[in-house]
This record gives structure tokens, sequence and C-alpha cells, in this order.
């Protein structure tokens, strides 16, 4: 089975100017944990919810709701996103890209044709297809 069967086609994107505040929400609303990063078409960076909680420190250091709302506006996405990003082209077998999530100790793949983004592949993605592969999971997936 190849990267491209099981891939999320429609991914929730951020632009690289996008301010720090925008990822916060979208990741909080819609419970998402990888947002890659795209100048126009292009993938240029990943950002997850660990960056995230890095860069949001305020709180840490006893901020309230608001200041630390606040000082995420000011950060723009390239400024803590991750830019050497580890991809895979959909065509690759899920395997591989089992091996690479593995390897890397990492949680999603965004899925590239040449350097332009059309898809996301998560470990969810792979958990829910095994289970499918096995006759159902437990919750109907």
């Amino acid at each position: 089975m190849k990267v491209k069967d099981i891939m999320v086609k429609e991914v929730a994107t951020l632009d690289v100017n996008d301010e720090l505040s925008l990822a916060n929400d979208i990741m909080r609303l819609g419970r998402i944990r990888h947002l890659p990063v795209v100048d126009g078409p292009r993938l240029v960076g990943i950002i997850s919810e660990r960056d995230l909680f890095r860069s949001s420190l305020a709180q840490a250091l006893g901020y309230g709701t608001k200041a630390t709302r606040d000082l995420m506006k000011t950060l723009r996405i390239k400024d803590i996103m991750v830019a050497q990003v580890i991809t895979i082209a959909p065509e690759s077998e899920i395997k591989d890209a089992v091996q690479l999530m593995i390897d890397k100790k990492i949680g999603c793949l965004p899925v590239v044709e040449g350097d332009r983004l059309v898809g996301l592949i998560t470990e969810t993605d792979i958990l829910l297809q095994y289970c499918k592969d096995l006759g159902g999971c437990p919750s109907g997936g």
C-alpha cells in the first residue's frame, strides 16, 4: 500500500508570516498536532504542538492568558517553525513512512511532490489503516 492511499489530502497549513497565535488557535480548536508551513504552494517548514509549547514560555513564567496571547501575536510562524522538514513522496510504501517516523522520532510526514505539499500522513492515519486491515477498530475507525 502506498502513502497516497491513506494520506490526508485536505491539510490545514500556515503561511510563514502568520502570527503564532493563529497556530495556537488552529491546533487547539481543530485538535491538530502538526501544521505544515507554506510559502505559496511550496512547503518551507512545519510546526508541531511541541514547538508551540516551547514558544509559549510566557505561560510558564506566570503571564496570564491575555499577556501570553499578546506575546504570541508578536511572533511569526517563520520565527519558530522547523525548516528542515522530513518529507515523503506519495508513491512511497507505507512501511517506509513508518520506518522514517520511527527512525526520526516524529509523528507525521508531509507528503510532497517536488517541494509542493500534496498531503500529510500521521501515526494516527497509519494506526487506523492497520485497524481496518485487522477488521475494524474498537471505536469504529
